[in-house]
């Protein structure tokens, strides 16, 4: 799972990515409003943990334009304030949980987990689309109708887990590079295509009808072609 951590408080920040990564997760920190925004709106990660007071723009602020760009990506919103009116105003705005500061370390992971669980489709943990089915922690793809199956490379896993997670959508070949690659990485479009090549072949050894589709000038989505 891929977390995006937005805070500006360096001691905070640097024990939270240190706890959250002990726990499994890649996370990458912005440390300002506006780069938190615009990683926000990149719409790579399973999780945004948020901070409401920022330089440069709020985290209210950027919960609010996240929703108007239709990103779905649950949102939990940290702030040293605990009236009402901000826990109101943070819910408005489009975060999925409020965690007021100090807190304790044992109750971000579990609010966390809690948001994440929602983006799990299946009891066994599996993640499927058409006639396919992926294996979380096996890295195992799976025809349904074939039954054969094969093991997937980190990359070739992580690029078909991303377009099962956000099926029915177009993803960019940015927004594709940046979810592998992380935001700061120089890794360049065509990184992007021979992944997708890999990953193709593997469906097509499968026997997979499930197919990545690339859409000319924009960037790839998963099709079924029996829908």
């Amino acid at each position: 799972m891929k977390l995006l951590l937005v805070e500006d408080e360096v001691r905070l920040a640097k024990a939270l990515a240190e706890l959250l990564r002990r726990e499994g997760y890649e996370v990458d920190h912005c440390a300002d409003g506006l780069s938190g925004r615009d990683a926000v709106e990149s719409g790579t990660y399973d999780a945004i943990i948020l901070d409401v007071m920022l330089p440069g723009i709020d985290g209210f602020a950027i919960a609010r334009e996240a929703r108007r760009a239709k990103i779905k990506t649950p949102i939990l919103m940290l702030t040293a304030k605990g009236e009402l009116d901000d826990k109101v105003t943070g819910l408005d705005s489009g975060a999925d949980d409020y965690l007021i500061k100090p807190f304790q370390s044992a109750e971000l992971l579990a609010r966390l987990r809690a948001l994440l669980r929602r983006n799990l489709p299946t009891d066994d943990g599996s993640l499927s689309f058409g006639d396919i089915a992926l294996k979380q922690g096996t890295a195992r793809l799976t025809c349904v109708k074939t039954g054969q199956e094969v093991r997937l490379g980190e990359k070739e896993y992580r690029l078909l887990e991303y377009l099962i997670a956000n099926q029915g959508q177009i993803l960019t070949r940015e927004q594709i590079a940046v979810r592998i690659w992380g935001y700061d990485s120089d890794a360049e479009y065509n990184n992007v295509e021979v992944y997708v090549s890999f990953t193709r072949k593997k469906l097509h050894f499968v026997g997979a009808e499930t197919e990545i589709k690339a859409v000319r000038g924009v960037g790839y989505e998963l099709r079924y072609r029996h829908v």
